[in-house]
């Protein structure tokens, strides 16, 4: 039999992790300056937190979410978002308590699980990394966390990016256009898609986020939502979009853009690049919005939030045409010549290593030449060389990679301060 990785699932080897780390790394750089914490819920939750938050007519819940009973017949489904967990932890742990200063700031990175066709930047098992603040409902921070994500994109050296905007105004706004959408779209019920017939008195706002194309031709002349908003919405969004343009944050107003996900509301946006990997073509990179009332939904109090997600294989094909500065070059290659030396070239290593150096020695008993090549390959700085005689005299040789100049030096000095000893042999150069 060959074993291969499920479907939709990807190997992220040794020679790719190093993007990862850096996207991670960058990202968790960022969210310090912004004052967000991490948070790590597991990976798979009980099928209600997602069903209950996510909404029943969603594709998330319908089509792609993997579902199955466990040994003690729980419903369990794997993890297809990170917000529903999130705010589940939130109100578990009891973090809208009076002690706690709000909002709180949260972030999560990890991998996430649908069930669909899968494609490039579109997997099965994918990873994003989110944002999620709770208990503010001032739309100061909902420009905060936008400013934050086009900060992160642009941090990667992104350039061209497409900031989209809309809201879903407040619960008596969406009512509204809720029936105005219904009133429309009736007359027109026979020629949508099967999923937006279905949509049509379940939740009318998915159709104007169909990928149909008879779908997107009779939506053209839709009802806005604009039109809908109450006086507390449209205040809202009028700060936001005010707000945005003090910071001098480009954006467009996307009235036909709706979330997949039942629990937004108020401000919604999504980042879009038009990158190479996509061919030219703006795609969302990241999104999220203002989800008020989820909290409310798994049992918490009355508690505003709001967050985004990225996902980050879709980040990694754009960046797969950046040059990253991602060198890992070793500082110390120890040469060892001969069986005598084993004992103490793993005490050299292990001493650099504590010293703050990373280092490496050679294991297969290879020649002097042979372990030298391996040096050069792995770019080492220096080398450090003990043969038998060394051993016997309490020295080494010393060699500075990139001057090709080499001296000799006591063993001692290694384990007391190769930093020094190393700054010394630089500036003697």
């Amino acid at each position: 039999m060959r074993y291969q990785r499920p479907k939709g699932t990807a190997d992220i080897m040794p020679d790719q992790s190093a993007k990862w780390q850096y996207v991670e790394q960058t990202a968790r750089a960022l969210f310090r300056k912004y004052r967000y914490q991490e948070v790590r819920t597991p990976i798979f939750e009980s099928f209600e937190v997602f069903s209950r938050t996510s909404g029943e007519t969603s594709d998330i819940v319908t089509k792609e979410m993997y579902d199955f009973y466990d040994k003690g017949d729980r419903h369990i489904t794997l993890r297809p978002e990170g917000t529903a967990g999130v705010v589940r932890a939130f109100v578990e742990n009891k973090l809208y308590g009076p002690e706690v200063t709000k909002p709180v700031k949260t972030y999560y990175m990890g991998p996430m699980f649908r069930y669909e066709r899968p494609q490039s930047g579109r997997l099965r098992e994918f990873h994003q990394i989110g944002v999620e603040a709770f208990g503010v409902d001032n739309p100061t921070l909902d420009v905060e966390v936008m400013a934050m994500a086009v900060e992160l994109l642009e941090s990667f050296g992104l350039t061209s990016l497409k900031l989209a905007l809309n809201t879903l105004g407040d619960a008596d706004s969406r009512a509204a256009y809720r029936q105005a959408l219904i009133d429309y779209l009736t007359p027109f019920k026979d020629q949508l898609s099967d999923d937006s017939k279905e949509r049509l008195t379940k939740n009318p706002l998915r159709i104007l986020d169909s990928k149909d194309e008879g779908d997107q031709a009779i939506v053209a002349n839709a009802p806005k939502i604009l039109d809908y908003l109450t006086a507390e919405a449209k205040e809202h969004f009028q700060v936001v979009r005010d707000l945005l343009d003090q910071l001098g944050i480009n954006y467009e107003i996307d009235t036909n853009m709706v979330r997949g996900l039942d629990y937004y509301n108020h401000t919604i946006f999504e980042i879009m690049s038009d990158a190479k990997a996509f061919g030219g073509k703006w795609t969302t990179v990241c999104a999220g919005g203002r989800y008020n009332g989820l909290v409310e939904q798994l049992g918490g109090p009355e508690t505003p939030g709001i967050g985004f997600g990225l996902g980050v294989e879709r980040l990694l094909l754009i960046l797969a045409d950046q040059d990253l500065d991602l060198e890992d070059n070793l500082d110390v290659y120890v040469v060892g010549i001969g069986q005598a030396t084993n004992a103490e070239s793993l005490k050299l290593v292990q001493s650099l290593r504590k010293q703050g150096f990373s280092a490496e020695r050679d294991y297969l008993n290879r020649k002097p030449k042979g372990q030298f090549k391996t040096a050069s390959k792995l770019n080492a700085r220096f080398t450090i060389t003990i043969g038998e005689s060394e051993l016997e005299s309490g020295t080494a040789n010393l060699k500075d990679m990139q001057a090709q100049s080499e001296i000799k030096v006591s063993l001692a000095e290694i384990y007391a301060d190769f930093a020094k000893l190393a700054q010394a042999k630089v500036s003697e150069e």
